[in-house]
């Protein structure tokens, strides 16, 4: 159920993940759908709309990067302070009617964090769903999220993990290139696979081409659309696509229902 006013929530955890992006898990009952997300905030200060990066009862895992006032504040807090939080909001992926599938979940630097929370999910219900490949791409090895989860993201999944760049000052087990190459390496067909994508623009509108030349179709495909959600309840009408609204009838989108005006 929708939150829309505001509750306070203590922070249980504070963990740098990059040099510009932090998690926080929260105490808190707030139940949700992978994909959704919800208002973080301050008083005095502001709100900022964050995915849930995490599937678990009474905690919830927020992965945030510092680029404007609030989430700049937010960094500031440390394990026992108190801050706002609402929602959960939007849609989510329809993971009850993609039971059987094969998963194909595919993320780009800080678009790794929602996806985390569907990875969570699946952990958790892994008997549900058949092959999940994981393919995780970042600028550099500095810029890797969630270094703590690898090493049982590679014995549960099929992960393979990209950097556009390697300086060669560290040993991480990840291919130098595009992750868009490693998709078009790995993923020979389409059959019975749905893709998950979320990520930089220009990396989902590389990557949907790449899918189609293989014979992926409109409606095996999500993405996770990142608008200007302020509100999130479809007041402001800042995040909207068109007719739609990115807080309420996403975020997450089947590629069928926005391809029209996805690069607006």
């Amino acid at each position: 159920m929708k939150q829309l006013i505001p509750e306070f929530a203590k922070v249980l955890k504070r963990k740098d993940e990059t040099s510009d992006t932090f998690s926080i898990v929260l105490e808190t009952k707030i139940k949700h759908d992978p994909g959704q997300f919800v208002e973080l905030g301050i008083p005095g200060i502001g709100e900022a709309p964050i995915s849930i990066a995490s599937y678990s009862k009474g905690s919830l895992t927020l992965t945030i990067r510092k680029v404007g006032n609030v989430t700049n504040a937010l960094a500031k807090v440390k394990k026992g302070d108190k801050i706002t939080v609402r929602g959960p909001y939007g849609k989510g992926y329809p993971m009850d009617s993609l039971k059987g599938n094969s998963i194909v979940i595919i993320g780009g630097g800080c678009g790794v964090a929602p996806l985390k929370c569907v990875i969570d999910f699946i952990s958790q219900h892994r008997d549900d769903y058949d092959d999940i490949h994981l393919f995780l791409g970042y600028r550099s090895p500095s810029d890797i999220l969630y270094e703590d989860k690898l090493a049982a993201w590679k014995k549960d999944f099929k992960l393979t993990m990209t950097v556009d760049k390697n300086p060669g000052t560290t040993c991480y087990d990840a291919k130098v290139g595009f992750v868009t190459d490693a998709v078009k390496e790995k993923i020979t067909d389409n059959d019975n696979k749905v893709v998950f994508l979320c990520g930089p623009p220009i990396m989902i509108t590389n990557t949907i081409k790449l899918l189609k030349s293989k014979g992926f179709h409109d409606d095996q495909m999500f993405i996770s659309e990142e608008r200007l959600m302020h509100c999130g309840i479809g007041i402001c009408c800042h995040c909207m696509i068109h007719e739609k609204f990115t807080c309420m009838d996403g975020p997450v989108f089947r590629y069928d229902e926005i391809k029209d005006y996805h690069n607006d």
